[in-house]
């Protein structure tokens, strides 16, 4: 007989494969519901959608949240 003490069960294991893949899905969701909401074009929106989910797996979202927003989402609109 195996002894499992002290060791990471197979729950634990699984629920921690889990929350690693299912989380960043998650960020990855929202951030495309942001950009088919953004003012976009659709071929800018359709690349966008492309970098997000075609990347490196973590990336993709933080290079749009850094680089693809235009600024009145991230600063509110101003008057001109």
């Amino acid at each position: 007989m195996a002894d499992y003490r002290g060791r990471p069960g197979c729950l634990s294991t699984g629920c921690l494969v889990l929350v690693c893949l299912f989380i960043p899905v998650i960020g990855h969701i929202l951030v495309t519901v942001m950009i088919l909401q953004d003012d976009l074009t659709l071929i800018e929106k359709v690349l966008w959608i492309i970098v997000v989910w075609g990347t490196i797996y973590f990336i993709g979202p933080f290079l749009y949240l850094l680089l693809g927003q235009r600024r009145n989402r991230l600063f509110g609109a101003r008057p001109v």
